[in-house]
């Protein structure tokens, strides 16, 4: 959920679905052929052959071949933004926040195989994992100012005419943190899952994690 060479925005026009089919054909077929052979053996040309595609559709969405590693879906975080904002009125940010992660990760649960391998070939390159986590960074951020956007409409961080420098000190506390939170219970619910995919869903887990989040964390029976 990051927002690295973001250069589709999220839409639902026939165009922009195929441009994101297109950039989700690159992305899968450079995580496969790194997983395969290693980052800096894969070619630009041969991420291009695999996907079905000239090379300079590559450059279209990607500035250079390490951007194909480090997302999978870069419009991920848009449509969840999205959905914080558009979210009823009724929804405590928690349960709004909540509600659009768990319809994205509803999607992605699909590939799980192709987070399994993305994961592998961060963690073998370690100048990959370090933008990845950079990308991460920033769409938290984002994702903070939606959130703040939502509690108090009208303020400094939706207003597209701020620099990005003047939304991020507009930021309260409350949302930096439901941000963090947020980031760092999906990977948990990833992790924890991965570990036990026979016990249950990764939904499930996803879930029971909010569920605790939304209880305040109370210390588990012994």
């Amino acid at each position: 959920m990051q927002l690295m060479s973001e250069k589709g925005a999220a839409g639902g026009g026939l165009r922009e679905r195929k441009k994101r089919a297109t950039r989700a054909a690159l992305a899968e077929a450079a995580i496969r052929l790194a997983a395969a052979h290693g980052a800096e053996k894969v070619t630009v040309e041969a991420i291009s052959a695999a996907a079905g595609v000239s090379v300079r559709t590559f450059f279209n969405y990607f500035d250079t071949r390490d951007d194909a590693y480090v997302v999978i879906d870069a419009d991920a975080g848009a449509r969840i933004r999205r959905s914080v904002l558009d979210a009823p009125a009724s929804l405590t940010p928690l349960e709004a926040l909540r509600e659009a992660m768990a319809a994205e990760l509803a999607e992605a649960e699909q590939q799980h195989e192709l987070w399994r391998l993305h994961a592998e070939v961060l963690h073998a390159s370690p100048h990959l994992l370090v933008r990845s986590l950079g990308a991460h960074m920033a769409d938290e951020t984002l994702l903070a100012e939606a959130i703040a956007a939502r509690i108090r409409p009208g303020t400094r961080t939706g207003d597209p005419a701020a620099t990005d420098e003047q939304r991020r000190e507009a930021l309260d506390l409350y949302p930096r943190l439901l941000a963090a939170v947020a980031a760092t219970a999906v990977r948990t619910s990833v992790e924890h899952w991965f570990a036990r995919q026979e016990e249950a869903a990764f939904l499930d887990v996803f879930q029971e994690v909010f569920d605790l989040l939304a209880a305040g964390l109370p210390a588990p029976r012994a």
